[in-house]
């Protein structure tokens, strides 16, 4: 420990504690080991292949999480099942703890005339508890307080005593902190740490959503001030050691509304008929140096999160919005990938260089695709040249198999009270794929380059973003899916990329398309960040990376550093702290990108479901987007909202589930809503809190 302290530059006795107290739970969970001398060495040998099959123990260690029905599952890295964990064997232990369970039986269920193994156990010790606050609203009986969580998947309310409640009254969203829960039997108590606000209010609800995610909406005050130190002025050394490139003209082009502008690009037509194309990114490892404070912070972030109406940033204002965006004509620090592109869309030749630039012009997309449709405007010469490349390359990834979804996204117009009074779908416009084209070029570029390793050379650690093939049970659900509709997926024999994109490309432009289009994207794995390069299923990559947003995304920065280093002699020490560290710098920036897409949704919800309390008792229409056995899911066709029309209100007729048709059907009458069904409904309940909104079919 004491050398691992040194190592770490830990000289206070708190940090020292604290230090002691991580390397025990990294023990606990089967990372670290100590041997006999009390050294501590990284478990490798016991940690298993992503193929390899865990053996079943006594006790086992991993994370709980928990469905809004109670039932809780332990995944065990390497262990390929889950373990189901029944809500009486859940002890004290909430959803995303780090918990011990004890495997104790198996049960063998029929699905699709196959036997489907799950491991059942029981929850015997916590060992951390991942989220020490939570948020919910504040109620009272006659004696004491109690919180009811917003998490659904919390049962358990949070005893407050009178004393603890502090200013906070009835119908308030708090903030509560959690105190050491031991039994079972009674209730969790906590301390209110914040009032938010009344429940209900919308933009109390969005508040609740970045606190119940556990999201930092400020920065530690040493942070920005070491942002603050840095200079506006480049100095001639960094000149004399870059590419100038300030003298072509790169622009960058982005939403209207987007602060931080982190990526150029430049075009050039070369005398052999090849094109090159220059990808321009904010060199933010120059800033942000490893070990600083601001490293510290960006990797704890992991990421930049876009709530509906305010972003958390991974990095102050000062590197975000100033000194690392690509704003027009001014000096920026950047690092580029020059592709030497054929008429084909292949890379004959790169170079991957630090360099300075100086936008000439920042566009939104929208200015852009003026440019594309009218044929003219500021550099027209090279905007649309460039757009006849996107489109080559585009071709070229989906014949190679790169699946391309339709995905639509909702977007706010917000009164003068922050309150939103219209949603808009938002549009993908040519001026988008544009962008999209360059950027997934030059990151496959850059993996393609790390993975060029001369034979006396040892590989290079390196973060890659990967996409496993799906799990082929989820493929023979797709298959039977869309089956229903008309159309085919041979999912016993595997499926390609290039297959699935062949199906996406058959429902385009049908009433399915979007609902398809859905279920097929929830078929994949989850592309995630990894330092074992699986290839990207997905877009069909044999390697990829994440390059091109260093000041939204902490791999990207890495990447950065990494190439950096490369450019030099990396020694076997640097090498061995690297092929220690990434592991880690990638699980954390997977778990921070999976917190941000889950609480970016929840605040789309938020001011989805506000949206329509205004709309109580109007009609929409919309599409059936899911059908279980207590009542349909509706989509309204131009709004993107979803909400329930209960088995209950469906008072026409007895209403059964048809599960393998994935429909409701009348009893009497034999009236039938399946899965993609056209229905006009009607708003009659909205709760905000909840954030629910039922339904009624129409009339």
């Amino acid at each position: 420990m004491k050398e691992l302290s040194k190592r770490l530059k830990v000289k206070e006795r708190e940090e020292y504690r604290e230090l002691r107290d991580v390397v025990e739970q990294l023990q606990h969970t089967g990372l670290v080991t100590f041997d006999r001398r009390g050294r501590i060495a990284y478990e490798t040998a016991r940690r298993p292949s992503r193929k390899s099959t865990y053996p079943i123990t006594s006790r086992m260690v991993g994370q709980l999480s928990v469905t809004r029905r109670g039932t809780g599952f332990v995944k065990v890295e390497g262990l390929d099942e889950e373990i189901v964990i029944a809500p009486k064997f859940m002890k004290t232990a909430l959803n995303g703890d780090i918990v011990s369970v004890v495997p104790f039986t198996r049960t063998v269920r029929k699905r699709r005339n196959k036997d489907n193994h799950r491991i059942e156990g029981e929850i015997i010790e916590v060992i951390s508890r991942t989220n020490k606050t939570l948020v919910g609203r504040l109620e009272r009986s006659r004696h004491f307080f109690f919180v009811i969580p917003d998490d659904k998947r919390i049962a358990r309310d949070i005893y407050v005593p009178n004393d603890e409640a502090g200013k906070a009254k009835r119908g308030d969203k708090v903030l509560v902190q959690l105190l050491p829960w031991k039994d079972e039997h009674l209730n969790p108590e906590g301390t209110i740490l914040e009032v938010l606000g009344a429940s209900g209010d919308a933009r109390v609800e969005v508040l609740s959503v970045a606190k119940s995610f556990g999201l930092p909406m400020a920065f530690s005050p040493d942070v920005p001030r070491e942002a603050e130190q840095f200079s506006d002025i480049i100095s001639p050394d960094e000149f004399a050691s870059r590419v100038d490139y300030r003298n072509k003209v790169c622009f960058t082009i982005d939403p209207e509304d987007a602060k931080d502008f982190d990526d150029a690009i430049s075009y050039e037509e070369l005398d052999d008929g090849l094109i090159r194309l220059g990808v321009h990114i904010a060199d933010v490892s120059y800033y942000v140096r490893e070990g600083s404070a601001l490293d510290a912070e960006a990797f704890a972030r992991g990421t930049s999160v876009y709530l509906v109406n305010e972003v958390i940033p991974m990095l102050p204002e000062r590197l975000s919005n100033d000194l690392c965006s690509l704003r027009p004509n001014v000096d920026r620090l950047t690092y580029s990938v020059f592709m030497e592109v054929n008429k084909t869309g292949k890379v004959e030749d790169y170079r991957i260089s630090k360099s300075i630039i100086r936008s000439a012009r920042r566009y939104s997309y929208e200015e852009v695709q003026a440019i594309i449709d009218q044929k003219r405007g500021e550099f027209a010469e090279i905007i649309l040249p460039l757009h006849e490349l996107a489109k080559v390359l585009l071709k070229g990834r989906r014949r190679r198999g790169s699946i391309d979804f339709e995905t639509p996204e909702a977007m706010f117009r917000f009164d003068d009270q922050g309150l939103p009074s219209k949603i808009i779908i938002k549009v993908r416009l040519d001026s988008h794929r544009l962008v999209e084209e360059c950027m997934l070029l030059a990151n496959e570029t850059v993996a393609r380059h790390i993975g060029r390793v001369k034979r006396e050379e040892h590989a290079k650690p390196f973060v890659y973003r990967v996409h496993d093939v799906p799990d082929p049970s989820r493929l023979e659900d797709l298959s039977n899916f869309v089956k229903q509709f008309g159309y085919s997926l041979n999912a016993k024999t595997g499926v390609s990329s290039r297959e699935l994109q062949k199906l996406l490309d058959q429902v385009k432009g049908t009433e399915v398309e979007y609902l398809i289009n859905d279920v097929t994207l929830r078929s994949m794995s989850k592309a995630v960040y990894s330092e074992k390069n699986i290839g990207h299923y997905g877009l069909a990559f044999r390697s990829y990376t994440h390059f091109t947003s260093p000041i939204r995304r902490y791999p990207d920065l890495v990447v950065h550093r990494l190439l950096s280093e490369y450019e030099g002699k990396l020694d076997s020490q640097r090498r061995e702290d690297l092929a220690m560290r990434l592991p880690l710098i990638c699980r954390q920036a997977s778990e921070r990108e999976g917190v941000a897409v889950e609480a970016e949704r929840a605040s789309v919800k938020v001011m989805q479901v506000e949206f329509m309390q205004r709309h109580i008792g109007d009609e929409f229409d919309g599409v059936i987007g899911g059908v279980t056995e207590f009542g349909l899911f509706v989509e309204i066709n131009d709004l993107l909202v979803e909400g329930l029309v209960r088995v209950r209100d469906l008072a026409d007729d007895y209403y059964v589930f048809d599960k393998k048709h994935y429909s409701l059907r009348g009893r009497t009458r034999g009236k039938r809503y399946r899965l993609g069904d056209k229905v006009r409904v009607q708003v009659v309940a909205v709760n905000l809190e909840d954030r629910e909104i039922d339904f009624t079919i129409a009339g």
